[in-house]
């Protein structure tokens, strides 16, 4: 018996371990500036245009500024294969972390500037240029993560950047929030800005990733264009691509429909920024992590096809609760229970899924890869948001609204399903997948 607890306490510490180790340590760095910009034009964008009086319609089409992120696969390859003068000493990657952080900066501070109420057109393009520059920081971020880690680490250390991103969007919409109360929009948006240093400054630490696979050469248009159709090519070539691809383009269209609805809902209902601020922070944000940790663990022990079926159905049923916190109305308790269901499913499933989604890149094409993957993930949801989920919400009403979220959700669900049985989840996954290193 003593044994077999010794054991089973060493199983549970090898499938814990990698968390600490200092690649999984970096992921979480730089996730915490990956996850800021997000909600810039995120949530904290939408509370800021309804208490400008702006009507819902106008608000969920601001979310139009995602589809940015849905297009960083069309310049992704210039991160991937384009020296930048002076700082390429540093490395490819380093050098890009660099650039797209002072970017991002930039681009908040002029959002910070701008005032809705008074000039919505500067509003939007302020939007998109938050958009353009987080695309290109996440296109960064996410190949230099893939590209830190090894394969055993990609479930924990995918984890670490759930963390990451959660604490910096999160710690950034709670930030917002509370100081808008007190000091103006303006103040807000200004004092989010630094919260690019993390990875500016954990890819300085760490330098240039020992996984990285592609020597930069590019001497005319055909190279140029083999670097541009390269990435697509390969990926195509595999065995099933075009079933994961529909795979990807459908299992977070309701996730991602419901998602950045959540605000809209809480101001309806008459809950204030302090009282979303807290239980955001207070339960949502220790739920997150909690569904992290527990993703990571279960990715490790279960494995990916099976972790990663269960992140979908948990995904689908969440957005259930918002749906019974719509029919209860003004409730401390049905949003901390919401919000935790929610996060909860969103931390696990973020683990899970991130980690399959980076396991499909081969290591010439990492930063084209994962930004075609990522892009492909939310687009269709991303759209619906956008075009229709105002204008729905107005129509059916919020419980309605959220029940057909969870519907859109069983296609993605079944799809996998057949996936796994059909053993195409392992036939088409990469070289980040199965590759131990550079020379591996």
């Amino acid at each position: 018996m003593a044994e077999t607890g010794a054991t089973a306490q060493r199983d549970w510490w090898s499938a814990a371990r990698p968390y600490f180790e200092k690649e999984s340590l970096a992921a979480f760095f730089v996730g915490v500036s990956s996850g800021f910009p997000y909600a810039m034009i995120g949530a904290t964008l939408t509370t800021r245009l309804a208490q400008d009086g702006i009507d819902k319609a106008t608000v969920t089409a601001f979310t139009l500024a995602f589809l940015v992120y849905n297009f960083k696969v069309f310049w992704a390859w210039i991160v991937d294969g384009v020296r930048i003068p002076v700082l390429w000493r540093l490395g490819q990657r380093v050098s890009w972390m660099i650039l797209a952080g002072v970017l991002v900066m930039a681009s908040v501070v002029n959002l910070a500037l701008v005032d809705p109420s008074e000039n919505l057109p500067a509003t939007i393009i302020a939007a998109v240029l938050v958009g353009v520059a987080g695309a290109t920081f996440d296109i960064v971020i996410d190949a230099y993560r893939i590209e830190t880690l090894k394969p055993y680490q990609l479930g924990t250390g995918s984890g670490m950047n759930q963390y990451g991103w959660r604490v910096g969007s999160a710690g950034a919409g709670a930030i917002a929030l509370v100081v808008a109360v007190r000091y103006g929009w303006s103040a807000a948006y200004l004092s989010c800005a630094l919260l690019a240093l993390p990875a500016m400054l954990t890819a300085l630490i760490m330098g240039e990733p020992v996984r990285r696979q592609i020597t930069i050469a590019r001497k005319g248009v055909s190279e140029v264009w083999q670097s541009i159709a390269g990435p697509f090519k390969e990926f195509f070539q595999r065995h099933g691509a075009w079933l994961v691809l529909a795979f990807i383009l459908v299992h977070k269209i309701g996730d991602t429909l419901a998602n950045l609805t959540f605000r809209l809902l809480f101001d309806d209902l008459g809950f204030s920024n302090d009282e979303i601020a807290i239980y955001d922070v207070g339960v949502g944000f220790w739920a997150y992590l909690i569904g992290i940790f527990v993703g990571g663990i279960i990715y490790a022990r279960l494995g990916l096809k099976r972790s990663v079926l269960i992140a979908l159905v948990l995904m689908a049923v969440s957005n259930v609760s918002f749906a019974a916190l719509a029919v209860a109305g003004k409730t401390n308790l049905g949003l901390a229970a919401a919000i935790g269901f929610e996060n909860f499913a969103s931390g696990y499933g973020g683990v899970v899924v991130v980690a399959y989604f980076s396991a499909l890149c081969d290591l010439r094409f990492t930063a084209a890869h994962y930004a075609m993957i990522s892009a492909a993930a939310s687009i269709v949801g991303r759209l619906l948001t956008g075009t229709t989920a105002g204008g729905l919400i107005e129509w059916a009403g919020y419980v309605n609204f959220y029940l057909l979220t969870t519907v859109l959700a069983v296609p993605g669900i079944v799809l996998f399903a057949w996936m796994m049985r059909a053993g195409l989840v392992d036939q088409a996954l990469g070289t980040a997948g199965t590759e131990e290193s550079a020379s591996g």
